[in-house]
């Protein structure tokens, strides 16, 4: 009898722990929470937990998110309009009558800028807004405004403008002098009125000239694509550094081939601070037309090296020509710097200080002069016949 309630209860038990055994592992674990990471107080109500924003995900790896999240801000769409002209140009009745009187329709421009300082200054390009009655800018978050022309640089391509607006953001600006060949960089502006776009690329070349966009060019090339809308935005580094203005690309299309062209950063800032302290951009100038000095030249006119730059021309009772200089001189040094390109000329020139007095080398035959000669101030350009 003992025996047989023994087995019963044996196989109960067996029962039993088969049972318990099944169901604990089919039940799903649960990660035990640690204590540090249990709330502290009372939960927030439903409503305000999903107000709350959302903390930004982490970036993949080989991502420019970080650059473009930080630069993007201070990157607008500029409308630059003209208001409507009567055609024929008179009030007068009877040109009106036999030529019409009709409205042309209001001419409204596309492009970028880039919000430069907190006081509301932002840079975009001359062509943008040249002849512009009225400027608008849209930032990137949807606020818009009336900007202010403050000044207009023709010879670089830039404009000044001022926005009033609270908390703007504003980008950094990037060190010229560590950017290489090769480095990234991110070209963010609005093509085609697209609404605001990042494209990536490299800088492909620095100090590109002679492409007969603005007579002072030291252009940044780069292989990130600027389209029409572009101009004026911004060309920042990996780091979301302003590093350049976008302006030119190069195009048979009207769009882009992987030629875009840039103003350095350094400069456009040397345009800002003379815009906004003498509302005009104040450059030397010596009275010359200078050629690059090529070997064929030079041996032509006999010189012992083909270093420096040919002046082609000399204005009348101009800087140059009362300090002495001749149609056929080389001009090897000016003002403490060497000169072997037109594009160092006219840099080296525009930098001197108007009505300042400078060393000048100069290069006639087989004889070597110094010179002294009297900085005057470059005039301003002229602009097209009905402009």
């Amino acid at each position: 009898m003992l025996r047989r309630l023994w087995l019963l209860f044996a196989q109960a038990t067996t029962v039993a722990l088969a049972v318990w055994f099944v169901v604990a592992a089919m039940r799903p674990r649960q990660a035990p929470v640690p204590p540090a990471v249990l709330p502290a107080a009372p939960a927030a109500p439903a409503a305000a937990a999903a107000a709350a924003p959302a903390a930004p995900a982490a970036a993949a790896p080989g991502s420019y998110a970080h650059a473009a999240q930080r630069a993007a801000p201070a990157v607008v769409s500029v409308v630059a309009s003209k208001a409507a002209r009567a055609r024929g140009g008179s009030d007068d009745p009877w040109q009106r009558y036999f030529f019409g009187g009709r409205s042309r329709q209001p001419q409204v421009g596309l492009g970028s800028g880039v919000i430069v300082s907190p006081d509301g200054y932002l840079l975009t390009n001359f062509h943008v807004i040249d002849g512009a009655d009225e400027i608008e800018v849209q930032l990137a978050d949807g606020r818009q405004a009336r900007a202010r022309l403050v000044g207009t640089d023709a010879e670089t391509d830039l404009a000044l403008l001022q926005v009033r607006l609270e908390r703007l953001p504003v980008v950094e600006l990037g060190d010229l002098r560590a950017l290489q060949v090769g480095d990234v960089v991110l070209a963010i502006g609005n093509p085609f009125n697209v609404g605001q776009t990042v494209t990536s690329g490299i800088v492909s070349a620095l100090g590109r000239n002679r492409l007969g966009l603005s007579t002072f060019e030291n252009y940044i090339q780069t292989d990130a694509a600027i389209n029409p809308g572009n101009s004026g935005g911004a060309l920042v580094d990996a780091e979301g550094r302003l590093v350049g203005i976008n302006t030119a690309i190069y195009s048979r299309s009207g769009g882009s081939l992987g030629i875009g062209f840039a103003i350095p950063a350094d400069a456009a800032r040397a345009v800002m601070e003379a815009l906004v302290r003498d509302g005009h951009v104040t450059r030397g100038w010596i009275g010359v037309e200078p050629r690059d000095l090529t070997p064929e030249i030079a041996a032509e006119l006999r010189l012992p090296s083909a270093s420096g730059v040919l002046i082609a021309g000399v204005l009348q009772d101009g800087p140059a020509a009362r300090a002495g200089i001749q149609p056929g001189d080389v001009l090897t040094r000016i003002g403490g710097h060497e000169v072997a390109s037109t594009a160092q000329l006219l840099a080296a020139v525009a930098a001197l200080k108007p009505h300042s007095r400078t060393q000048i080398a100069v290069q006639r035959g087989a004889q070597a002069l110094q010179l002294t000669l009297t900085v005057a101030q470059r005039p301003p350009p002229r602009r097209r016949e009905g402009d």
